[in-house]
């Protein structure tokens, strides 16, 4: 009995990565939208963080736009997969663990059908039960995991020129543990938790002058054609409707 749910556990987790792949690589339309968003932000040899890397679509775009890359993946099966992908290249670097407010270690909430929306924060669960999208998602403890901070990714690595973070409901905790502006940067909208996004603007301000953008799902293109200040996002994520899915918040530093 535990052999075979073993098996169907291996098999749901290879099939929801293997969707994801589908998802992200499949269609090289989404490829080309996704360079022309983030060429506003990476030039040829600047360095982006990836946090949340998953299977890597960000990293790819990256690197054909010419920037080294760290990516922090704190699941060991993506992580594998980053590394098959991209662990020859020497302007890559790959990491498994999660980012937080500080070091330390914490448990990984992971669905093995769809490993996009694993998270370390149980309230962000409680908190996606309103969306209808998640009805038939369930999670359960996949282990401790190491978890450093944006501060020492920078010590360590140098200051990025952008930072993409889609950490499932973790958003606000990674930028808890940055503790200086940063050039551009973008993190997950949901209606169901705007508040975490909220938090997120809230904590950029404190660190400089950011005008706001954002980009719903995964169209790749910028929702403003300005780029409204931290009133003009609040306005913006307030008046999200139920169920109206997820997105990314752009923000990019004034002074």
């Amino acid at each position: 009995m535990v052999e075979n749910l073993g098996v169907a556990l291996a098999a749901a987790r290879g099939f929801g990565i293997a969707r994801s792949l589908a998802m992200y690589y499949a269609a090289p339309f989404r490829g080309r939208r996704m360079a022309r968003l983030y060429r506003r932000f990476v030039a040829p040899g600047s360095l982006c963080f990836d946090i949340g890397a998953h299977v890597g679509s960000r990293v790819r775009c990256f690197r054909r736009l010419g920037a080294r890359v760290v990516a922090v993946e704190p699941q060991a099966g993506l992580a594998r997969l980053l590394e098959l992908v991209h662990g020859g290249d020497r302007d890559v670097a790959i990491l498994t663990c999660a980012v937080g407010r500080s070091a330390g270690r914490a448990t990984l909430l992971v669905s093995a059908t769809a490993p996009t929306v694993t998270t370390l924060s149980r309230q962000w669960i409680r908190d996606v039960r309103a969306d209808a999208s998640f009805d038939r998602v369930t999670w359960s403890e996949g282990g401790e995991v190491e978890v450093v901070t944006l501060d020492r990714l920078i010590a360590r690595y140098g200051v990025p020129s952008f930072v993409k973070i889609d950490v499932e409901g973790f958003e606000a905790e990674t930028l808890a543990g940055l503790s200086t502006a940063l050039p551009a940067l973008s993190f997950e909208y949901l209606a169901a938790a705007r508040h975490i996004a909220l938090e997120c603007v809230e904590r950029l301000e404190t660190l400089g002058e950011y005008r706001f953008n954002w980009s719903p799902g995964e169209s790749h293109v910028l929702g403003a054609d300005d780029w409204p200040d931290g009133r003009g996002i609040r306005r913006f994520l307030g008046g999200l409707a139920p169920g109206s899915g997820s997105g990314d918040v752009y923000a990019r530093l004034v002074r």
